[in-house]
Parts: C-alpha cells; structure tokens; sequence
C-alpha cells in the first residue's frame, strides 16, 4: 500500500467524468427550470454557510433543503420538496446514460481494487443511479451521499461517515477529487489524503495548484501514483 493508504474514495460530478460532457446535454433542462435551479443552488451556498458555523439541520436534511429553497421562492414548503425530488434528483439522472467517463477510469479503478485497496465513492447528490448508467455500479465498498449523511461537502461529518462505511481510519484513505473547495478541503479537515483531478480550465486558467497531496490530469496517473 502506498503510504499507509488502505482506501481510495472518490467524488462523482467532475471526477469520474468532465462536467462539460453532462453540461451540454443539460442545457434544455437548464433553460427549462432555471428558477427552481438558480433557488436551489442557493439554498445549498446558504447551506454551506452555516455548516461553516457548524450549523446542521436537526431534521430531515432534504426537508431542510426544501424549507430554504421554498422560502427564496415563497412558496410552500411540501409542494416544492415533491418538485424538487422529481424536477432535479430524479429527471438529472437519465442524462447521464450516455456521458462518457474520463479516459482511463475503470480501468484504474478496476486496478486498484485488484490491487488490495477498499474502494468508496461519497457524492453531493444521490451516486447509485448515476453509477449503474456510467458502468460503474459493482465492486464498490461504500457508496455515500452528503445528503444522507446530513451535511454537505466541505464538512467533515460526511468524510467522516465515509470512512467508517470503508472501515478505515480518515488518514488510511486518499480522497479522489476536481474541486478544491469541497474534496480537497473537505477530505483534508477531516484528516484524509486528497488527490485533485485538474481540469482543463483550471489549466488553461493558470488557476493555483491547490494543496493537494497528489495532482493529476490522467487517470493512467494516479494508477501509477498508487499501484506502481
């Protein structure tokens, strides 16, 4: 194992494919919900804003999430939670039956399995529906939303949940990522190693390498990093 690292989990959206890939193919939706979307995406900065105070929800966290959301629209709360659940979890996911993953993916992923690593996936938004149409469903030890978990990425409280889904200490896993804000910062405060799948407009950009333990832009990469 390298490292210490027993476990290798990743992030889906942006990570396991390029989001430009499910963007473009989103763009009807998009035009067709852009005020259910532009709320919710909202609710979950505001979300996010107080988990940095380490406010979490006390209920239900998809009720929590619906209650912020309705009251940026001003409507009621139940309605709009039923909407929310049909217009964005669950009408997203047939879009992903033909995105393509990045270059490499399953192969590398299918290695360090074969390799002795435990393997985890924790997502922002539901992951096993989404897997089954990438091609990924099988071999996985742990499979995780934030959501569930009660708080979204960065906190710590669904890294956490993660590693004790994989059955390992935080510091046993490196944590696969494409945004520096949520996985490599999440994954660091809780105490895992990160590895940051750099795209191509961070690279194009000039945008500052984020303190990551291990940055790559190929998968075939991160096999070597870890296997060879």
């Amino acid at each position: 194992m390298r490292n210490g690292i027993e476990g290798v989990a990743f992030d889906l959206d942006g990570t396991l494919y390029p989001n430009y890939r499910l963007n473009i193919r989103l763009l009807p939706f998009v035009f067709r919900e852009w005020r259910l979307l532009a709320a919710f995406g909202k609710a979950r900065h505001i979300i996010r804003k107080k988990q940095a105070k380490n406010i979490l929800p006390k209920s239900d966290f998809y009720e929590y999430q619906a209650e912020i959301t309705a009251n940026l629209l001003s409507v009621e709360t139940a309605p709009l939670k039923q909407k929310i659940d049909k217009n964005i979890y669950k009408e997203l996911e047939p879009y992903f039956k033909k995105v393509k993953l990045f270059k490499n993916t399953q192969e590398t992923i299918s290695d360090l399995r074969n390799a002795g690593y435990k393997l985890g996936l924790l997502s922002d938004f539901p992951p096993e529906t989404k897997l089954e149409y990438l091609g990924l469903s099988g071999g996985w030890d742990a499979i995780l939303c934030s959501e569930r978990c009660g708080a979204l990425k960065p906190h710590e409280q669904s890294f956490n949940e993660l590693a004790k889904a994989m059955g390992l200490p935080c510091e046993k896993i490196l944590y696969v990522g494409n945004s520096h804000s949520y996985d490599v910062i999440g994954a660091s405060k809780a105490g895992m190693k990160t590895a940051w799948i750099k795209s191509p407009f961070a690279l194009c950009s000039g945008l500052k390498r984020p303190k990551a333990d291990f940055s790559f832009n190929n998968y075939r990469q991160l096999r070597k990093f870890m296997i060879d």
